[in-house]
This record gives structure tokens, sequence and C-alpha cells, in this order.
């Protein structure tokens, strides 16, 4: 007699195989590639190419349509993950979603390519967010529904190393493509074939219509703020993750602009792309390994801690040694910190969920701590590097930002 299929809502207790790990992978490596070929590249250029009709500079063009796209990833991502929660579709209730958001995500990523000022700029962007984020909020949800506890860290690893991918294929296609606009389609080429393997090979858990969350407005609205004081731990993990993800973003944000403005590098945009493989390298080296690592030890907030702690010193040492060899030598640190801390604080984000019928909205939830530092790097970085000590001190912020969340993690009770 055939055994019943588990029930979606059910906690996991059979590990997943290699082939799923590496299609949910792969799919995660295409939204990244949506993301990171135009944050990385393309819209710094087109901000240098629209800046001189706005009366703005480019770095304050910039921090306004990604400040805006991220105040729409900051809703988005929760509200999806919501919406897939009480999907009862006969491909389960988180592969329509993966479909509609790397298809909508592809399209955005085309009106981008024809942008022709800031009001399509800013518009296009937010789209990309918006779509790009629901496919997102379904991929990350598929974790908790699939995965047993004790192999999150490992395959967190794979998802952390699909990220680091997507950046670094997002920004080689950016580069390579020859141009704004075939750099913003090949990015939506990627973005659609990426997630093909997973929602055509695999098929989604369904939920009944009786297990979907029950409906009212009030309740779908008030279900997205979980209390601090109910819920301390998942609390702490979130004010955790917002910390080292706000600092890494004040890192990231001028890249381009530190290279080009401050060390004089002869191509920055070639720079970025060193100095994103350089990063990349390391995290590689240490993102699989943090995971199966914390995974065989059953512990998540040491490596946590540790993690943030380096990254948040590779970042003051930014803002010493302010070279080009520096620029390298803090790459590579960010990048071995990163790759651990990505892992494991995924695996220990999944052990605080509250409960299994609002997992999508609950992680979404969560990414708000990823989209957030978007919203606020830029009002921080703007008037730090224009009129409060330039590149060294937003470095010196950064740090302490990190530093911060490094150490609340030990707030964290109830998961080791």
């Amino acid at each position: 007699m055939t055994a019943a299929p588990p029930h979606a809502l059910a906690e996991p207790v059979d590990r997943v195989g290699g082939g799923w790990t590496a299609a949910l992978s792969l799919a995660n490596v295409a939204i990244w590639v949506g993301w990171y070929g135009p944050l990385q590249i393309l819209l710094a250029q087109q901000a240098e190419d629209f800046a001189p009709g706005t009366g703005m500079s480019k770095e304050t063009l910039l921090a306004w349509v990604t400040g805006v796209g991220a105040v729409v990833s900051l809703a988005a991502n929760p509200f999806f993950g919501a919406l897939s929660d009480r999907t009862t579709a006969r491909w389960g209730r988180r592969t329509p979603w993966i479909v509609a958001g790397a298809a909508g995500g592809a399209l955005s990523l085309l009106l981008l390519a024809g942008a022709g000022g800031l009001w399509t700029m800013a518009v296009g962007w937010c789209l990309v967010q918006l779509t790009l984020n629901a496919a997102f909020a379904a991929v990350t949800a598929a974790v908790p529904d699939r995965v047993p506890r004790l192999q999150r860290g490992t395959v967190g690893g794979w998802l952390g190393a699909a990220q680091i991918l997507g950046a670094v294929a997002g920004t080689g296609l950016a580069t390579a493509a020859g141009g704004i606009a075939a750099g913003y389609a090949a990015c939506a080429v990627f973005a659609v074939v990426g997630v093909l393997p997973y929602v055509l090979r695999y098929r989604d858990r369904r939920i009944g219509v009786a297990d979907r969350p029950a409906w009212s407005s009030g309740s779908f609205v008030r279900g997205f703020w979980l209390s601090p004081r109910r819920y301390p731990d998942f609390g702490w993990a979130w004010l955790t993750r917002f910390l080292i993800n706000l600092s890494n973003a004040l890192v990231i944000l001028y890249l381009l602009y530190y290279l080009r403005d401050r060390l004089r590098y002869d191509d920055p945009e070639q720079g970025v792309l060193i100095l994103t493989a350089v990063n990349s390298v390391t995290l590689l080296a240490t993102v699989v390994v943090g995971g199966v690592w914390s995974d065989r030890v059953g512990r998540r907030k040491p490596f946590v801690h540790w993690s943030g702690v380096l990254m948040a010193a590779a970042t003051a040492l930014l803002a010493v040694w302010q070279t080009w060899p520096g620029a390298i030598v803090v790459a590579a640190l960010l990048g071995v910190a990163l790759g651990v801390f990505m892992s494991v604080d995924f695996a220990l984000m999944t052990d605080v969920l509250p409960e299994a019928r609002d997992r999508g909205k609950d992680l979404g939830v969560i990414n708000v701590a990823n989209a957030l530092p978007q919203v606020a790097a830029p009002a921080l970085a703007a008037p730090i590097v224009t009129h409060l000590g330039g590149y060294r001190m937003l470095y010196l912020v950064a740090a302490a930002v990190g530093l911060a969340g490094a150490v609340l993690v030990g707030r964290i009770r109830d998961t080791a």
C-alpha cells in the first residue's frame, strides 16, 4: 500500500535530495541575477546618464531610485509570502508565484532597458522589485516546507552560494552584454530560464481550502506584525539580520563611485566585477561548509556571532586602508564571513518561525530585514559621503552597525 504524501503543514522529516536542492538553488540564482545586474552596474550607469537633467547628483539620483524600489520590496516580500500561504492551486502554493514572479521580473527588466529618464527608471525598478520578490518569497518558503531542521544549514549554504553566484552572473552579464539595454535583456532571459528546472521537475505540496489561514482583511493586515514580546527569539533574530545586512548595504551601495572618485581606479566597472569575483570566491569557500558544520554540531548562534564580528572588522579596515589592494583584501575577508553568516543565519531564521501555517508570510517578514537596509542605506550613506566625512566615515559607521548585529544574536534564547 502506498503511503500518503506528507501534509504540507507538517514539520518535514525526510531529507531532500541533491537534485531538489540544485534546482531550487538555480531558481535563486535567476532571481538574484535580476536584482544584481541592475544594482551593481546598470542602475548606476543610468543614474549617471540621467542625473544632468534632474538637478541631482548621480549619487543622490541612484540613492533615490534604489530607496524607492527597496520600499516596494519591503512590502512585496511578506505580502506575496502571505498570498502563497493561502494559495490552493493544483500546482501547489509556492510554484505559481515562482512562475509569475520570474515572468513579471523579466518583463520589468525589459521596461528598464527602454527607460528614457528618471521616472521610467524608477517605475521600472519598482516593478522589478515587486515581481521578483513574489518569486523570492515562494522560493524561500519552500525550504521550511520541505527541509528538516538539521539539513537547513546545508540547504541554506547552497542557497547562499546561489545568491552570490547570481550577483556574479548578474554583474558579468551587465558588464559583458555591451550596453545598458543589452545588459537588462540578458538578465531578463536568465531570470526566466533559471526557474524552469525547479517548477517543471518538482511537484509542490498542496493545501486544501480547510487548511488555508482564516481570512479577514483585519487579521490579514495584523498578521504581518509579530510581537517581539510574544516571539522574542524571532524579534532578536530579525534585528540581527537587519543590522548586519545594513552594514553590508552601506559597503556596496556606492562601490562603483568609491572606485571611480576616491581610489581613481582606471576602469571602475571592471573593478566592481573584480571585487565581486574575489568576494564570491571566498564566500563560496565558506558558505556551504559553514552550513554543513552548523548542522553537524547542531548550533547556530556562535557561527552568526563570529561571522558578524569578522564582517565588522573587515569593514573597519576598508575605512583605514583606502587603496586598491586594500579593497581586494576587504572583499576577500567579507566573503569569508558573509558565507558563514548567510547559510547559518538562514537556518537560524527557519528555526524561530512561529507557525507552519504562516511560513511564507513569516519568512517574508524576516526578508524585510534584507529589504529595509536598502531603504535605510541610501538615507544614511548619501549625507555621510557628501557632508559628514566621506567614504572613511561611511565605512566606520557600517562597521559599528555590523558589530551591533553580531553582539545582539546572543539575546536569542530558545535555540543553540
